[in-house]
C-alpha cells in the first residue's frame, strides 16, 4: 500500500514546481515510509527523467538523478511505498516500462495479479519484476480501460503514455483506494489525500453540502465525487479518467446491474455453500503477501469469520488485533473475541485506549483522516491498528462490506417487511413480522411498525431526505441549509430491499467506512483488506433473493448460515453485535473530555463561526450533562468538526504535522 502524487500542467508552457511534488509525497509518508521516488516528464521535448530524493532507497538512489536538477518538466508523478509484494527494489516507483513509453504510480493490490501474469504471458509479455504493479502497468498496455474489469482487488493509479500524451487514471470498483484530483483547466493535480493537493496552494473554499450532509448523517463523510473542498474531486469508485489534448473525461466501467438482483434459483442449501465458497477463495487471495499477516477481531460474526477462514489458510500462527473498555458489557466483548480466539488458535492483542491517550493523539487522528472524524467509533479503529504496528504486522484483514451486501443493517428490516406488504405476501409477512417486533433488539416494537408502514409508502431518496431534514436536529445556523443534500441515492426498480442495499454499496455510506479504514491503517503504514468486498462475492449475495437476507429477526440470514459453519455457535447466533463501540462520544465528552469540549466551544474561533446555531449547541450540551443522550452524536460531530476546520481552513498547522 503507498501514496501517490501528480503534477501535470497540461498546456506544456510552464513546469511544475518540484518543491511541491516533494511536499505531496511527504504528506504522505506514512502511506509508505520504505522508499521514495519521482518521474518527470517534458510533453515539449518527450524527455523523460526518473528521479530521488533523500528517502529513496540507496540502490535506486544511485541509479537516478537528484530531483532537484536542471530538468525541466511539466509533468510529475510521485510516490511512497509501503512494501507488501517483491520488497525488493525491483518493486520501486514510478515504475517505467522497458521502451520507457509508460510509466505508473499505483496504490493497492490485485489479488488476482498471478493468473493475469500468465495471460500476459501467453501473450508474449515478459516480467522484470514479482510484483502487481508491473501486471497493472502491462495489463493497461495490452487491453487498456478494459483490463480494469478483469482485476479483482483494490486501486488507485495513473498510468502516463509519453507517446500519445495522455494521463489515464483509475479507481476500484467500490473505493477502497481513494484517488482525488484538482482541474482547472491547465493544471491537473491528484493525490492519495485531499491534503497534498491543498499543499499546492488549490482554494480551500469548504464544501456546505458536505459539511451539512456529515453533520446530519455522520455516515457520509464521503459521497460521489464530492469532497469537504469545494475545488477538490474525488475520482468516484467504479470510474477512470483520462487527461489528453488538455481535456478531461470521465467514464464509469462498473457498476451493479439491477437486472440481476434476486435473480438467483439457487436453493438456500446450495447458495450457502456458493457463499462460503466464495468468501474462503476471498480471503485466500487476500493472505498472499512477503509480510506478516494479521486480522482485526470485534467479537462479532464478520471478523471472527475472517479469523477463522485466514486462521486455516496461513501456514503461521495468525495475530488478531482487538480494542475494548472496563465500562461494562457494551463496551467491553472480550467473551465473545476470546471464544474466537481459542478456537481458531490465534496470538490475541488487546488495547483499552484512553481518554487522555485519545487527546494526546487528537491532532494526528485529525490530520490522517483528512476529513472531519464524525464517528466516535473509528478512534477504536484508529487503536487497533496502531496496537497491529506496535506487533509488526503489516497487512490487517477487516470486516467492511459484509452489512451493505447481506442486510446487516436495522433499516434492512423495514425495506423486507414493506416488500412483502407491497408484493400482497401477507402469509409470509404475518409468520415472520410478530417475531421481528416482539425479539428484536433495537428500538421499540411501535417505531419499528411505524418506519415500516412510513417505507411502505416512500422511494428511497426521499427516505434519507426527510431524515436529514425532519428527524435529526440541525447544529447549523439557518443561513447554512441545504435543501437537496441526496441528489445520488438512486430509486431502482427493484425490491426496496435490494434497493437500500444498492445504494448503502455505492452511494455513500461505505465509501465513507472505506475512507476511515483506508485512513485509520495507513496512519499507521498498514495495509487493510476486505474481503466481503471481492466483486464476485458482492454481485452474488445480490444476485439472492431478500428472504435469504431477513428472516424473522434475523438479519445476514445466508451470511450467519454460511458461517456459522467455521465460527462458534455463539459467534453465529449473536444479534447484539455492533461495531466498534467507543465512550469517546457517549460518556468521555461529559466526564474525562469535558474540559476539553468546553474550550472548544468557548473559544473565540467557535464563536466567530458563522456556520453554527451557537445556541442550540450550547443547549443540547447543557441538556448532555444533565443526562440526556440524544444528541451526544451531534456534539461530537461538531467538536471534531471545529478540531479540522482549525486544523485544515483557519490555518496551514496541517503542515507542521507531515513529519516534513
Amino acid at each position: 500500500m503507498c501514496g501517490i502524487a501528480g503534477i501535470f500542467n497540461v498546456g506544456g508552457q510552464s513546469s511544475i514546481d518540484k518543491k511541491c511534488l516533494l511536499v505531496m509525497t511527504r504528506l504522505v509518508r506514512h502511506r509508505g515510509p520504505d522508499d521514495e521516488g519521482f518521474f518527470l516528464v517534458n510533453t515539449q521535448t518527450g524527455d523523460i527523467l526518473s528521479c530521488s530524493h533523500d528517502e529513496t532507497i540507496a540502490s535506486v538512489k544511485r541509479k537516478t538523478k537528484y530531483l532537484f536538477g536542471d530538468f525541466q518538466a511539466n509533468l510529475g508523478l510521485g510516490f511512497r511505498r509501503l512494501s507488501i509484494l517483491d520488497t525488493s527494489e525491483k518493486g520501486h516507483q514510478p515504475m517505467v516500462s522497458k521502451d520507457g513509453r509508460y510509466a505508473i504510480v499505483y496504490n493497492g493490490e490485485v489479488y488476482n495479479y498471478m493468473e493475469i501474469r500468465r495471460e500476459l504471458e501467453k501473450e508474449g509479455w515478459s516480467f522484470f519484476s514479482r510484483t502487481d504493479t508491473e501486471v497493472v502497468l502491462n495489463a493497461y498496455r495490452q487491453w487498456g480501460p478494459n483490463c480494469l474489469k478483469r482485476f479483482n482487488g483494490m486501486w488507485a493509479f495513473a498510468i502516463w503514455d509519453n507517446q500519445n500524451h495522455n494521463l489515464f487514471c483509475a479507481r476500484d470498483r467500490f473505493g477502497i483506494k481513494p484517488f482525488y484530483y484538482y482541474f482547472n483547466s491547465s493544471q491537473f493535480i491528484f493525490a492519495s489525500e485531499t491534503k497534498q493537493i491543498l499543499a499546492c496552494g488549490v482554494d480551500k473554499t469548504i464544501n456546505e453540502k458536505m459539511i451539512y450532509r456529515s453533520l446530519k448523517i455522520g455516515s457520509f463523510i464521503a459521497y460521489k465525487d464530492e469532497t469537504f473542498f469545494e475545488n477538490i474531486k474525488s475520482l468516484p469508485q467504479g470510474h477512470f479518467l483520462n487527461i489528453s489534448d488538455g481535456h478531461l473525461t470521465i467514464e464509469k466501467y462498473y457498476d451493479l446491474n439491477p437486472l440481476d438482483f434476486e435473480k438467483s434459483k439457487l436453493n438456500l442449501e446450495d447458495a450457502t455453500l456458493q457463499y462460503l465458497e466464495l468468501f474462503n477463495d476471498s480471503v485466500k487471495k487476500r493472505i498472499v503477501s512477503d509480510v506478516s499477516v494479521g486480522s482485526c477481531l470485534s467479537g462479532g460474526l464478520d471478523s471472527s469469520a475472517i479469523v477463522a477462514m485466514a486462521a486455516r489458510n496461513l501456514p503461521y500462527k495468525l495475530q488478531t488485533f482487538s480494542a475494548y473498555y472496563n465500562l461494562g458489557i457494551e463496551y467491553d466483548e472480550r467473551k465473545w473475541m476470546k471464544i474466537v480466539g481459542e478456537q481458531c488458535q490465534t496470538d490475541m492483542h488487546f488495547i483499552s485506549p484512553a481518554p487522555n491517550q485519545m487527546l494526546d493523539d487528537l491532532d494526528w487522528i485529525s490530520f490522517v483522516n483528512d476529513f472531519p472524524v464524525m464517528s466516535p467509533s473509528q478512534i477504536s479503529q484508529y487503536y487497533v491498528m496502531k496496537l497491529a504496528k506496535i506487533n509488526n504486522t503489516t497487512v490487517l484483514l477487516d470486516g467492511q462490506g459484509s452489512d451493505e451486501i447481506t442486510g446487516g443493517y436495522n433499516h434492512s428490516f423495514y425495506r423486507y417487511y414493506a416488500d412483502l406488504l407491497k408484493k400482497y405476501h401477507f402469509k409470509t409477512f404475518l409468520t415472520q413480522y410478530p417475531d421481528y417486533l416482539r425479539f428484536n433488539q433495537k428500538g421499540n416494537s411501535f417505531s419499528r411498525l411505524i418506519k415500516t408502514i412510513y417505507t411502505l409508502f416512500s422511494n428511497e431518496s426521499s427516505i434519507y431526505q426527510n431524515e436529514a431534514k425532519h428527524l435529526l436536529i440541525n447544529p447549523l445556523s439557518k443561513t447554512f441549509n441545504e435543501k437537496n443534500i441526496f441528489t445520488n441515492i438512486q430509486d431502482l426498480q427493484t425490491s426496496k430491499l435490494s434497493n437500500f442495499l444498492y445504494n448503502l454499496l455505492m452511494s455513500g455510506q461505505l465509501q465513507s467506512l472505506l475512507h476511515y479504514e483506508d485512513r485509520n491503517s495507513m496512519a499507521h503504514s498498514i495495509e487493510a483488506r476486505v474481503p466481503f468486498l471481492d466483486y464476485r462475492l458482492v454481485e452474488f449475495a445480490f444476485s439472492l433473493p431478500s428472504h435469504y437476507k431477513i428472516h424473522k429477526n434475523y438479519g445476514k440470514y445466508i451470511h450467519r448460515q454460511a458461517l456459522k459453519r467455521i465460527v462458534p455457535i455463539e459467534i453465529a447466533q449473536r444479534k447484539d453485535k455492533v461495531n466498534f463501540r467507543s465512550p469517546a462520544a457517549t460518556l468521555w465528552l461529559k466526564n474525562e473530555l469535558r474540559p476539553f469540549v468546553e474550550s472548544v466551544i468557548n473559544s473565540t474561533s467557535f464563536k466567530q463561526r458563522p456556520i453554527y446555531d451557537h445556541k442550540l449547541i450550547h443547549k443540547i450540551y447543557q441538556n448532555y450533562l444533565k443526562g440526556d443522550n440524544r444528541y451526544y452524536f451531534i456534539i461530537w460531530r461538531i467538536i471534531m468538526l471545529e478540531k479540522w476546520l482549525n486544523l485544515f481552513i483557519d490555518t496551514d498547522d496541517y503542515l507542521l504535522l507531515s513529519k516534513f
